[in-house]
């Protein structure tokens, strides 16, 4: 049986997902420790990669490389550039951009990645699937909506910066993996899809922000991974 590959970047997102796990065994692979399980009996595998597109990319290659994976979720916190979202809402991803991705010298538009486009679209059967999931959880006290997801080197603190990316891809969050996971999913024909929570708006002091809400992040998306893996 094929397994549900999770990725994240940080260590209190990994905690958060592991909780839910039983039945673990640790693989070590080069120096990625991919912790397998099964959450809600569904069989996962998870793993952390550290921050940034190449050590998403990376971690997201020897994942495929190396284990039978059905599909991948990403699951992590995030920077809002749309509004109205709020600390703790969440994002599911509908398609994902690098939005400092720049070969307009060449004559494409900003994000375009020769031999993948403009964006990549998550995966129809996931998102409907995330999208009935959330129809059925009336009791709570925070949003969640499908949306965009732009990717980028950079932890963005610039009300500036967010007020471009917003207007150039229609964005509502940002991020350092998501993206570039997504593009070895293409490439490697494997299912993709994103969830991220908000945890906080840059506004040049957000990085306090966020860590501060790193947790609270963290544990809310776990929450979201534990009710689709029930389903």
């Amino acid at each position: 049986m094929k397994a549900i590959g999770i990725i994240v970047a940080m260590d209190e997102e990994r905690e958060a997902i592991k909780e839910l796990m039983t039945n673990t065994e640790v693989v070590q692979i080069y120096n990625l420790k991919f912790i397998k399980g099964n959450i809600q009996g569904k069989k996962c595998i998870l793993i952390k990669s550290g921050i940034g597109k190449v050590n998403a990319a990376r971690t997201t290659q020897i994942l495929l490389s190396n284990f039978e994976i059905e599909y991948v979720i990403n699951v992590g916190a995030a920077g809002a550039i749309s509004w109205p979202l709020n600390i703790g809402d969440v994002i599911i991803a509908k398609h994902v951009v690098q939005h400092d991705f720049d070969i307009t010298a060449f004559g494409h538009s900003k994000g375009y990645i020769t031999g993948v486009g403009d964006k990549i679209e998550c995966d129809l059967g996931l998102v409907s699937a995330f999208e009935n999931m959330i129809k059925s959880m009336e009791d709570r006290k925070y949003q969640i909506k499908m949306g965009i997801v732009a990717s980028g080197d950079i932890f963005c603190t610039s009300s500036e910066m967010k007020n471009k990316i917003n207007k150039k891809f229609n964005a509502d969050v940002v991020d350092m993996e998501c993206a570039a996971i997504a593009q070895v999913c293409y490439l490697d024909d494997t299912p993709f899809i994103s969830v991220r929570c908000i945890s906080d708006v840059p506004d040049g002091k957000n990085a306090s922000t966020f860590d501060e809400n790193l947790e609270l992040a963290s544990k809310r998306c776990a929450t979201l991974i534990k009710e689709f893996c029930s389903r």
